[in-house]
């Protein structure tokens, strides 16, 4: 067996921890895909992406049209996690208290006691959350980052894991609020949800005229603080370091953009690209691994000129230019142009 360039020059043990992460995370994924698609088809890849975020410790936006599934889905995963949830659902006359909580004048003891909102979870479902006001969503910004809500001068600790499942509609324009920059960065993956094909509706169909069990708990807290904890022993070398930095520029440096991708999104290609070896049952990750998640880790975090976009060319096209353009440069210092996915 041919030894990877990409993989460490001493193979670990049995026992090594990024060898047992990769065991464990690989075992957990087919136990997940199998119980998503007991409720939920064709959404495998979509349910991959939850797991990387999971493992990462980062966040999920889902966006799909309305009737695709993207809250049924959102729910399952969250019962198989075994963590405590919350569901929101975002409206226009939604308050930033509805979500982290405000402080209520008790009778009994003539003081004011904190009341705890939703946020206070380990997985919150924020269900359509660009019909919310620019305000609201910004009470979420703390908590995505920092994994804290101050309410009324008061810092307090979210319970960990935490992990926030948003959904969207991009089809609807009225009633709606766009998300800003600040936010869209702090979700870690951004995931389109699309119509599962024929034979999947098919067997949507035969699925759903009959009885489904409810999924069991696959996970539980601490076994997710333990892979999100053991996840920097994936390997990697200094070449896929550069490579992520140089798909970094390539963005901030491409003509036809105006804002490219951030340092905090560099760290985000790595850590998605470590999750995705570790639930592939490798210790190790490549550029095949940076290449699959950069869709979507950088595809919410790049912005078009304005003259780009009256030309009708799309963040997809732009990042699927960048992925070519950026060679490899592999640890025998052999330089390999890529192909762009799909080419």
């Amino acid at each position: 067996m041919n030894r990877s360039p990409y993989s460490p020059a001493v193979t670990p043990t049995a026992t090594d921890p990024a060898t047992l992460l990769a065991h464990d995370a690989a075992a957990l994924r087919q136990r997940v895909l199998a119980a998503v698609d007991q409720v939920v088809v064709g959404a495998e890849d979509v349910a991959e992406g939850f797991l990387m975020a999971l493992l990462s410790g980062g966040h999920v936006l889902l966006e799909g049209v309305p009737g695709v599934a993207k809250t049924t889905l959102s729910k399952v995963f969250a019962r198989l996690l075994g963590c405590e949830y919350q569901r929101i659902q975002f409206t226009p006359d939604l308050m930033p208290s509805d979500i982290t909580g405000t402080s209520v004048y008790d009778r009994n003891i003539s003081d004011f006691t904190l009341r705890h909102g939703p946020i206070f979870c380990q997985v919150l479902l924020a269900d359509e959350i660009n019909r919310a006001p620019a305000k609201t969503q910004s009470a979420l910004l703390e908590a995505m980052q920092e994994y804290q809500v101050t309410i009324d001068g008061q810092t307090l600790l979210l319970p960990r894991p935490f992990l926030v499942l948003a959904t969207q509609n991009p089809v609807e324009q009225e009633g709606v609020y766009r998300l800003p920059e600040a936010q869209l960065d702090r979700f870690l993956l951004r995931i389109v949800m699309g119509y599962p094909g024929f034979e999947n509706e098919v067997n949507m169909l035969k699925l759903h005229g009959q009885p489904t069990a409810e999924p069991s708990a696959i996970f539980t807290p601490e076994t997710i603080l333990h892979l999100q904890k053991q996840l920097p022993a994936i390997y990697g070398n200094d070449v896929l370091f550069r490579y992520i930095i140089e798909l970094a520029e390539a963005t901030r440096t491409h003509p036809d953009v105006a804002l490219g991708a951030s340092p905090r999104a560099a760290l985000g290609l790595l850590r998605s690209a470590r999750a995705r070896a570790a639930l592939h049952g490798r210790h190790f990750f490549t550029h095949e691994d940076v290449q699959a998640v950069a869709p979507l880790v950088l595809n919410h975090r790049i912005i078009l000129r304005p003259e780009t976009e009256i030309e009708g060319r799309t963040v997809e096209e732009i990042l699927r230019e960048v992925l070519a353009s950026v060679p490899v440069l592999n640890s025998d210092h052999e330089i390999h142009h890529l192909q762009s996915p799909g080419a």
